[in-house]
């Protein structure tokens, strides 16, 4: 452990390489415990706090390790981040000959069959999507990775659909572009690395289908090191699960279209099947009119258009695989597609066949689409299996692991029971850098006004910090309403404060804008709870609505607390609870990320010091003076010179 001392030390490799770097003792213990693991074919659960460092705390002994590692992130940006500064930051100051690799999932790179396609079919909704395609086939021609990351074409263009592969479309070996296939240079690079960079959808979505180049990745490791871990519940829970979506209906019948026109264009049946099916899954979305919404498979089939549109897509999907299937000796293109529809057809009649003991059935709604999901309602034995298959160290950080620095929530989730834990502390100086503000004479959140309420209670201190805030909503509903007293407020008011709403723009637009702005005020739900750093000025008050239960009726937490009272367990306090201050941890710590911010924590919500499991959480979050006055907030403003207006 002598190296790990010596490159953390202040006179260090790190800070010899790294100008701003200090030394820290919480990221040495962090380090010194990591490189045991690796070490040791050991799991490790870590929560480091923020300001802790923990990236430079796992990358450091991983790369001086030897080992082969994957690290798996929560976002994709976090994902380049790591790939494109952190890593090749420590890999020189270290000047160890380190081999690093990024690998996405196969939609995030140009797929050269799928475009030619679509710029043979010529049937694009706008000129801007032509212009978007042909920005594509200029990039295809000088690209060395095809990630559409480096491409100009916004990432939301709908081209992009187009453009690349999915999972269920893509050809494999019979591919005429198999050997230039971007996916396929990508995970060879991968496979030859020392260092390969993931994402947590990609780790799952390959230990569950063994398609997305971890199949072959995963066994030659010797570690793995997943940064934001608290997030891998839930994502084990989707990928262990299975889901079928009426956007995956509609593209299957694209695709066998287009690849009818060129392979069968003298068998019309098969494009009237296509049409059919896409009818049939737009009309199926179209059975419950709602959109952001979740509801368990009983109450969907309890809906009067949902079962016979749910029979007629069945119907049609049954009649679709057996006309492709007619024509799939033609070309490749059509075999792939009988396969494709077949597969689909079995996980629809398995969605249908009804719950299973283990799992819960559940319908979610999007603008455009309707996913019907089958979730497991415990992961733990699933992913102790995947751990189990070979020995490795396997690292989980994140800032928020623990619940009053107990991990056995966590480690029950994803049955790491032999696991060890260690917590460390921020080296932030929060009793002098920031308030926790409870407000007094609020109603309880299950009250008519609620949010008009938490919204006029707030409005004083957003006056006071002068904008500069997030406004952190835990529903949708609650986001709108509050935006909308808010806005009704600065237009009475005359006052200069740019109001920025989640969905008005991407989440890297949103917070370049907020950013610029120095006094914005953003009102956003989950999207912006985690994964968001605004350090600096700009951001300087986060307002919490109320604390972060999952809604009750929730159709897999309804069905997960109705097991675990059926087995007489207490989810409140085994399951709940420890979520909510997970999660309530995550939003407190966009306020402080750095050594230099000052802000103000307000959490409306009175349970969190009238109930006694709210103490719970108020324990959990950082240790910011608390204040129930607002006077005190007022002056903790004026006192880092934030007024009304400021930039």
């Amino acid at each position: 452990m002598a190296l790990i001392d010596d490159v953390f030390s202040a006179d260090g490799a790190l800070a010899r390489a790294v100008p701003a770097f200090r030394a820290r003792a919480q990221q040495i213990a962090m380090a010194r415990a990591v490189a045991a693991a690796i070490a040791e074919h050991a799991v490790l659960v870590a929560e480091a706090g923020t300001g802790t460092g923990k990236t430079f705390a796992y990358l450091a002994p991983a790369l001086l390790s030897g080992a082969k590692v994957i690290v798996s992130t929560g976002t994709k940006t976090l994902q380049d981040q790591l790939y494109q500064r952190d890593l090749p930051t420590v890999r020189e100051a270290l000047g160890v000959p380190v081999s690093v690799a990024l690998l996405k999932g196969r939609a995030n790179y140009v797929c050269q069959y799928h475009l030619d396609r679509a710029l043979e079919s010529g049937r694009l909704a706008s000129r801007e999507d032509a212009a978007h395609l042909r920005e594509i086939a200029r990039f295809a021609q000088i690209t060395r990775t095809g990630d559409k990351a480096e491409c100009e074409v916004p990432e939301h263009s709908p081209v992009w659909g187009l453009a690349t592969s999915t999972r269920d479309n893509c050809l494999g070996s019979e591919c005429p572009h198999f050997k230039q296939c971007f996916v396929m240079l990508a995970r060879r690079d991968a496979l030859a690395a020392d260092v390969v960079v993931v994402n947590h959808h990609l780790f799952f979505a390959d230990v569950m289908l063994r398609d997305e180049g971890m199949g072959e990745l995963l066994p030659a490791c010797n570690a793995v090191v997943f940064d934001e871990a608290h997030q891998l519940p839930e994502t084990a829970s989707m990928f262990f699960g299975e889901s079928l979506t009426t956007l995956q209906l509609i593209e299957l019948a694209r695709d066998t279209r287009l690849e009818a026109l060129k392979s069968a264009p003298d068998f019309p049946p098969l494009q009237d099947a296509c049409r059919d099916l896409d009818k049939a899954a737009r009309d199926l979305r179209l059975s419950i009119p709602e959109e952001h919404a979740r509801f368990a498979a009983r109450d969907a089939e309890a809906r009067p258009l949902f079962p016979p549109a749910l029979d007629v897509a069945a119907k049609r999907l049954d009649e679709f695989v057996t006309s492709v299937g007619s024509q799939g000796e033609r070309s490749e293109g059509l075999a792939h597609c009988t396969v494709r529809a077949q597969e689909i057809a079995a996980r629809l009649a398995r969605w249908r066949a009804g719950d299973t003991p283990d799992n819960v059935r559940w319908v979610e709604l999007y603008t455009q689409s309707m996913a019907l999901n089958s979730t497991p309602l415990e992961v733990a034995d699933i992913f102790q299996r995947q751990m189990n298959d070979h020995p490795r160290a396997w690292i989980f950080t994140s800032a928020t692991l623990s619940v009053g620095g107990d991990f056995s929530h966590y480690c029950g989730e994803l049955g790491l029971a032999e696991a060890r834990t260690a917590c460390w502390d921020s080296p932030f100086d929060y009793p002098n850098c920031g308030l926790l503000y409870v407000p007094t004479g609020l109603p309880e959140p299950n009250s008519p006004g609620y949010n008009e309420a938490c919204a006029a209670a707030a409005w004083p201190a957003l006056r006071a910090a002068g904008g500069g805030a997030f406004v952190l909503c835990t529903s949708l509903r609650a986001m709108r309403r509050i935006h909308a007293w808010i806005a009704e407020r600065l237009e009475a008011e005359a006052l200069d404060l740019p109001l920025l709403l989640q969905g008005e723009g991407s989440r890297a637009e949103l917070l370049a804008r907020f950013r610029r702005a120095g006094n914005a005020i953003l009102v956003a739900s989950q999207s912006f709870w985690e994964g968001v750093d605004v350090r600096g000025r700009a951001l300087r008050l986060v307002v919490i609505d109320r604390l972060p239960f999952a809604p009750p009726d929730d159709p897999v937490t309804a069905a997960r607390i109705d097991s675990m009272q059926k087995s007489g367990r207490k989810p409140f306090f085994e399951y709940q609870l420890p979520r909510a201050v997970i999660s309530m941890k995550q939003g407190a710590g966009r306020l402080i990320r750095d050594e230099t911010d000052h802000g103000v924590l307000m959490v409306c919500d009175p349970r969190m010091v009238e109930k006694s499991y709210g103490k719970l959480i108020w324990r959990a979050l950082p240790p910011l003076r608390r204040t129930r006055s607002l006077e005190q907030v007022e002056w903790f403003f004026e006192d880092h010179g934030d007024r009304p207006g400021a930039a």
